[in-house]
């Protein structure tokens, strides 16, 4: 069985409208999740907890993505 790792992390942005972070030393990084399921579920609590901030924003990493940058991603590893 393939493992699909992801990263969940964030922190706050320059612009609400950028994805560049204003200190990336100050980057929060949420943990590390075997399924798109359980990394989406922590990526929507810090989003929750941080909605009052409009500056600041999380993101979920495919990972499992980064192991072979030359094979394509399929239409399943899309959906997670």
């Amino acid at each position: 069985m393939t493992q699909r790792l992801h990263l969940v992390f964030g922190g706050e942005l320059v612009s609400p409208d950028k994805t560049t972070f204003k200190d990336v030393s100050q980057i929060h990084i949420v943990g590390m999740y075997p399924d798109y399921a359980s990394a989406h579920s922590a990526w929507k609590a810090e989003a929750q907890r941080t909605v009052d901030n409009a500056h600041m924003r999380y993101f979920i990493a495919h990972i499992h993505r980064l192991r072979d940058e030359e094979q394509a991603a399929s239409s399943t590893e899309e959906l997670g």
